[in-house]
């Protein structure tokens, strides 16, 4: 047995789904990522993105523990036949942000649903840059409390034009629920540590951070315009 974190909702989600095998979609050396009901579910350990579709473990490589094939019995994830047992929950959801609306950022174009037809699923990898771009915006607008219907619903529907991992970290974001440096990033805005917490995002994967960090300034700007102020 291995004891792993959960966030509540992919706790959820292993009790709600089917016993049985389990399709694994991807394999590296410190992440394994499987289909769960039509949601990816990952396993990271301590070297890979904490990301809030996870379980995470403090197993310092996941090489050989990932290789085999993965089932789940009474909402527990079995990898090559070892059970991993959620003993914590872990909290995901991106803190308040307090806008200032006083501010005068550049005019900048607000997000619109022909532009997130063009972002879902552009660029490579498991998380294309356009997914992480939507994320960030999305995250920084549940951390204001400012609803986006349209965009939200432009997201849902265009979901399975894109990788079923980012699928999955574009509901995330719907939720508000984030990585841990992209948290840190919005809990320290303006403030003296917000300048390392900056760095921490942009360190996330290939290009992650970077395309979270846009979103989350492009969201911020918006966010921060006056009420009737152009575009």
């Amino acid at each position: 047995m291995i004891p792993v974190s959960a966030p509540p909702r992919v706790r959820d989600r292993l009790l709600d789904a089917a016993a049985g095998p389990v399709r694994v979609v991807h394999r590296g050396t410190h992440a394994v990522y499987l289909e769960v009901g039509e949601w990816c579910v990952g396993v990271v350990d301590q070297h890979a993105a904490q990301v809030p579709c996870a379980l995470s473990t403090r197993t310092g490589d996941l090489a050989m523990l990932g290789a085999g094939p993965a089932h789940l019995s009474a909402g527990v994830l079995h990898l090559s036949g070892v059970p991993l047992m959620i003993g914590r929950l872990r909290r995901v959801e991106v803190p308040t942000l307090r806008i200032d609306t006083a501010t005068r950022p550049d005019p900048v174009v607000p997000l619109d649903t022909q532009t997130v037809a063009r972002l879902v699923g552009a660029g490579d990898g498991l998380t294309p840059r356009g997914d992480d771009v939507l994320c960030g915006w999305l995250a920084m607008h549940r951390a204001a409390g400012a609803a986006t219907p349209d965009v939200d619903e432009a997201v849902r529907m265009r979901m399975q034009h894109t990788t079923l991992l980012s699928a999955t970290l574009l509901d995330c974001a719907l939720r508000g629920e984030v990585l841990p440096q992209f948290a840190a990033y919005v809990g320290t805005l303006r403030t003296r540590a917000g300048a390392e917490a900056q760095r921490d995002l942009l360190a996330v994967g290939h290009s992650t951070g970077s395309g979270l960090l846009e979103g989350a300034r492009w969201a911020a700007a918006e966010l921060c315009a006056p009420a009737g102020a152009p575009a």
